[in-house]
């Protein structure tokens, strides 16, 4: 009887803890980036998971006031604030021939320590403009450059247990990385533990990337975004089918979280809808 009763509390403390139904397969949990002045609402829609900006939260532009006002938001929010995107302004440029190196990590050293602090674990290095190089520069140096600096940034990044997320874009925010393949190639010649791979679905359909890139990824990816081709509307107000790319999560054994990354002019109906339909959609993915 004690052990029936204990294998009852079990199931009932993974439900709980992560949606885990026995006998059922787990979906990727959902997020959304949104500001953190919604939190009710995202609350509300479903999700658990918010994600803001370095610029609003965390950047050493900010004073330590307006900081410390951040502190107090982040632990009064009812969602978890998991991360953080918009690693670095466009002033500050990570690629091409005009990298101030000591700038660049002296800002990042910042931003990690006071990640630390807020218990934001996650900061994704997208950043287009300040990655874009000029026109006809090589890009195999460019690459190999950019390598060397991320190499850095996550021994920075490590100091403050801080995961970068290097997320490849589309070719109308930069033009340098605009494959998850070629951003894939990055985190492997970098090759540390703090720094691994955001496969942004978004991005990937703009470029019609084919969704065999996720799973050639499998082994460095951590992060995932999505949001609907066109508009980059939040799922479901198009009504985008995004299962192809979740059967390739699917396939390379994905387990961290999704995060919607998208345009809204009307959160309180769109949220709602976004965490059901997408919700929908895995469920179906991970039914197959």
């Amino acid at each position: 009887m004690r052990s029936r009763i204990g294998i009852i509390l079990f199931a009932l403390f993974l439900f709980l803890l992560f949606g885990f139904v026995p006998g059922r397969k787990l979906i990727p949990r959902l997020g959304i980036i949104a500001p953190i002045e919604q939190d009710s609402l995202i609350y509300a829609s479903g999700f658990r998971m918010l994600g803001e900006s370095v610029g609003n939260m965390l950047s050493p532009s900010l004073t330590e006031e307006q900081f410390q006002q951040n502190l107090v938001r982040v632990k009064k929010a009812k969602c978890k604030v998991f991360l953080c995107n918009i690693f670095f302004p466009g002033r500050i440029k990570i690629a091409g021939p005009d990298v101030d190196e000591n700038r660049v990590l002296g800002y990042a050293d910042t931003v990690f320590s006071r990640a630390k602090i807020a218990g934001i674990p996650f900061i994704i290095l997208g950043s287009g403009g300040a990655r874009r190089i000029p026109e006809g520069y090589d890009a195999q140096k460019a690459q190999a450059d950019f390598s060397l600096l991320c190499r850095k940034l996550a021994t920075v990044a490590a100091k403050y247990k801080i995961m970068i997320a290097l997320e490849s874009l589309e070719a109308t925010e930069t033009n340098f990385l605009i494959t998850l393949k070629s951003a894939a190639e990055v985190v492997r010649v970098v090759n540390h533990p703090n720094f691994k791979l955001n496969a942004d679905i978004f991005h990937m359909m703009r470029e019609s990337e084919s969704p065999q890139s996720i799973i050639d990824a499998a082994d460095i990816l951590v992060y995932c975004e999505i949001a609907e081709k066109q508009k980059r509307s939040l799922p479901g107000v198009e009504g985008d089918d995004f299962k192809p790319y979740l059967r390739a999560l699917r396939k390379a054994k994905y387990n961290g979280y999704i995060f919607i990354e998208g345009n809204t002019n009307n959160p309180v109906n769109d949220m709602p809808l976004s965490f059901r339909y997408l919700t929908r959609q895995l469920e179906e993915v991970y039914a197959e």
